[in-house]
């Protein structure tokens, strides 16, 4: 699946809503894995560290390691979940030499999936614990509106006010 389009329509609305020319805060770039140990190693990358790394068969969906989700934006199916397309939309905009290395590669040489398939294994060790960090945040966020809308109002709530209200109002016979 080619997610070219995805990432030029990103970067391009992003912009024009924002007329801050780098809208990523220190905190999301942190939340996000960009640190400048990550940084370093990805201007390391070069044309050869893509076309040499051994790809599985095309036909492979990534293994367990790629979420497949449904994006917000248009419902469109990615092979990336949606911590890894802010990270990547990130990446590309602060580090120019990943963004000129995928225009090299993408499609001449290898697909979109593909591309992102790679940085991402090679990246691993250095994003692994701001991934895991984001999907706990995730999961703990479900779980608070869950939490929030179960817990509006039980029937045994309403049953016991209306018992104390009643309690209340009733007069006492001695």
């Amino acid at each position: 699946m080619d997610l070219s389009w995805w990432f030029r329509r990103t970067t391009k609305s992003s912009t024009q809503h924002n007329p801050n020319p780098n809208p990523s805060k220190p905190q999301d770039e942190e939340q996000l894995g960009i640190t400048e140990q990550l940084i370093d190693f990805v201007k390391s990358f070069t044309f050869d560290t893509f076309k040499n790394f051994p790809l599985q068969d095309d036909d492979d969906d990534g293994g367990s390691e790629t979420v497949m989700t449904t994006s917000s934006r248009g419902n469109v199916r990615n092979d990336l979940s949606e911590w890894q397309q802010r990270h990547a939309t990130l990446v590309l905009s602060k580090i120019k030499e990943i963004s000129k290395l995928r225009y090299m590669l993408c499609p001449r040489h290898l697909k979109e999936r593909q591309f992102w398939s790679i940085y991402f294994k090679l990246v691993k060790s250095h994003i692994a614990e701001y991934e895991l960090c984001a999907i706990q945040l995730e999961k703990l966020k479900t779980m608070a509106t869950e939490n929030e809308k179960s817990s509006d109002i039980s029937p045994y709530e309403v049953e016991m006010a209306e018992t104390k209200h009643t309690e209340h109002i009733s007069p006492h016979n001695p």
